[in-house]
């Protein structure tokens, strides 16, 4: 004997139904299901026991008694034509309207209930560079202290590849706009869709496909040379490189990088010509520079600091408007008097555009606390980088200004290699 309950009998309405649109070509069968398939497919039911019509769309009041105990009311044929049947409709009309309001809603609202119980799932961090650098010195310690904060595991994912950071970049562009991939990206966000430009090339991407979370970092960058290298000021360095032009190497974390825009800026501006070595990442570079396969490199203070306390690396300039707290006798460009010099390394966060809002909203509470944590304070202040968090409608405003004038200072260096 079958049996139903409220849900039960509404989910086999459509086992039903779909049996019964096949009933044109199929032989009818005879006995109890012929009934039930009859009575639910006409929604006109008669309790036997109480005689008790149910007209059409009064699955409500059905009880959990045996289906066994309602049988089909004869059904007045119809006037006139029969017009043909929409399978399709019908088939959706029908479902919707045996669906009980309890499940109606369930369906309905599950978009809702799964971004309220965002996260579901562990995040991963991309750093489109390899560990070492200063986006990878920003990005590991604000994954920790995530991790309480949204009760998941933020694994940091250093997509290296060279080309400026580029290759992760695209990893993260093309990655699901559901919350769950974060990119910490560096300054050179803007300028490398620029430099595929300049080449004639299609840019990998753009960076309107993503939205601006929180900035974390925001460095000036310095001038780094070997502690054994004969130059204690930059312009030492300058007279050397204009008696053998193109004979001095530097590094970078790849063209058009971050690295790679301060050094050409500063040589242009000098009137020096350079060779460029790229690397494939701020890491990497800082390696060759300490192995002496480079003699020049620009970077963030708090990745040269180690080595220079270390006695490993001299400091010459800073690209920054005003000294660093923490290389306070570091001279700026400017006051050398190169004063279109001017270039910050910072380190922010984004993700892919169009992750639903209240995800938006969760993300940068959560990021705003854990940049505030003592651990991720600690652990800058240690490195000589102090946070310089901006909330994503600051930081895009930041973003757009500082992209400008990147920008600009790219297509004025022109194509270099």
């Amino acid at each position: 004997m079958l049996f139903a309950s409220r849900a039960g009998i509404s989910g086999f309405v459509a086992v039903s139904l779909v049996g019964k649109l096949n009933a044109r070509r199929a032989p009818a069968r005879s006995g109890k299901a012929t009934a039930v398939q009859d009575a639910l497919l006409h929604h006109n039911i008669t309790n036997r026991w109480t005689n008790k019509s149910f007209p059409k769309g009064a699955w409500g009041k059905l009880t959990d008694r045996p289906l066994a105990c309602y049988r089909p009311r004869p059904i007045e044929p119809q006037q006139g034509t029969i017009r043909p049947m929409d399978r399709r409709d019908f088939l959706k009309r029908a479902l919707l309207g045996a669906m009980p309001v309890g499940v109606l809603t369930e369906v309905i609202g599950a978009p809702a209930r799964a971004q309220s119980s965002w996260p579901a799932q562990n995040l991963r961090m991309i750093v489109p560079f390899p560990p070492g650098g200063q986006a990878d010195l920003a990005a590991r310690p604000v994954a920790a202290a995530l991790e309480p904060i949204l009760g998941r595991a933020v694994v940091v994912e250093n997509r290296a590849g060279g080309a400026g950071g580029s290759i992760g970049t695209v990893v993260a562009a093309r990655s699901a706009a559901d919350g769950y991939t974060l990119l910490m990206a560096l300054s050179s966000f803007a300028v490398l869709p620029e430099a595929d430009r300049l080449f004639d090339r299609e840019p990998a991407y753009e960076t309107t496909q993503f939205f601006p979370l929180a900035r974390v970092l925001a460095d000036p960058t310095l001038l780094a040379v070997p502690s054994s290298a004969p130059w204690h000021s930059v312009q030492e360095l300058v007279d050397d490189a204009k008696k053998r032009p193109g004979q001095i190497p530097y590094g970078s974390s790849g063209p058009y990088g971050t690295l790679h825009v301060a050094m050409e800026m500063f040589a242009a501006s000098a009137g020096i010509k350079l060779l460029h070595i790229p690397f494939r990442g701020a890491g990497p570079a800082l390696n060759g520079l300490l192995a002496g396969t480079v003699q020049a490199l620009a970077s963030a203070p708090g990745v040269l600091k180690p080595q220079v306390e270390a006695g490993n690396l001299r400091v010459l300039a800073n690209w920054g408007a005003r000294r660093v707290d923490s290389f306070p006798n570091v001279p700026t460009f400017k006051e050398l008097g190169f004063a279109d010099v001017e270039f910050y390394i910072w380190a922010g966060l984004f993700v892919p555009k169009g992750v639903p809002d209240p995800v938006i909203s969760q993300l940068r509470q959560a990021v705003r606390q854990a940049i505030a944590a003592p651990e991720v304070l600690r652990t800058f202040e240690a490195a000589g980088s102090v946070p310089a968090y901006q909330d994503a409608p600051e930081f895009a405003k930041f973003v757009d200004v500082d992209s400008a004038r990147l920008v600009a200072a790219v297509k004025k260096i022109g194509k270099v290699e």
